[in-house]
């Protein structure tokens, strides 16, 4: 009798249809560890408008900060001008790469681990918690060593399948290299003539 009030009920079966399609669906996307991924060109950052788009911003964002820090140490201001360069090539990247979104969090990522420590460091001091001996590591082959540098060197790629690795640290490196004629262009600029010529001639930034 239940078996014929299903089969009569068409609405009921398709429900049923969806409910079961969209489980698979599910499935199917917790099994993947490979997330699709749009390629990255790195071709664009050997053009003449991106190195001019990157230079343009990087010169704004270098004023901001030299008008908030008056009379800074070479220390701070070097570290400063690092920090403004990688910030503004990561915004010029638009987020289309992992190691540029890594960058653009990396303030809140720092504040997160600083407060980690200070918690971790009261634990201690309480001395609530028993010593234990450290787990031997198991030494890894070589490749699968150097590959793990390479993540650590390329902001925010430490757990990326090594094709995807790949993929990011060649778009970072191209992205550095035109960082790097960026900001050899502007230097000689305002060494030579000063802020305000570059302000009078913005097309010869590229």
């Amino acid at each position: 009798m239940a078996s014929s009030q299903t089969v009569s009920n068409p609405d009921v079966n398709s429900s049923h249809s969806r409910e079961s399609k969209r489980k698979k669906r599910r499935k199917i996307g917790d099994a993947g560890e490979i997330e699709p991924q749009t390629s990255l060109d790195q071709s664009r950052w050997r053009t003449d408008t991106e190195q001019q788009i990157y230079s343009s911003k990087l010169l704004q964002a270098l004023r901001h900060v030299r008008r908030s820090n008056d009379n800074p140490s070479p220390v701070n201001a070097g570290r400063a001008v690092r920090e403004t360069a990688d910030r503004v090539l990561a915004v010029t990247a638009k987020g289309r790469s992992r190691w540029s979104r890594a960058i653009l969090t990396g303030r809140l990522s720092l504040r997160l681990s600083q407060i980690n420590k200070k918690h971790k460091k009261a634990k201690l001091n309480s001395g609530n918690i028993k010593s234990k001996k450290p787990a031997a590591k198991k030494r890894l082959p070589a490749l699968q060593r150097k590959v793990r540098v390479l993540g650590r060197l390329v902001p925010g790629c430490q757990k990326l399948p090594f094709t995807n690795l790949l993929e990011e640290t060649n778009d970072y490196i191209s992205a550095l290299q035109m960082q790097i004629k960026a900001m050899t262009f502007l230097t000689g600029l305002l060494s030579t003539g000063g802020a305000g010529s570059v302000a009078a001639h913005p097309d010869r930034l590229g």
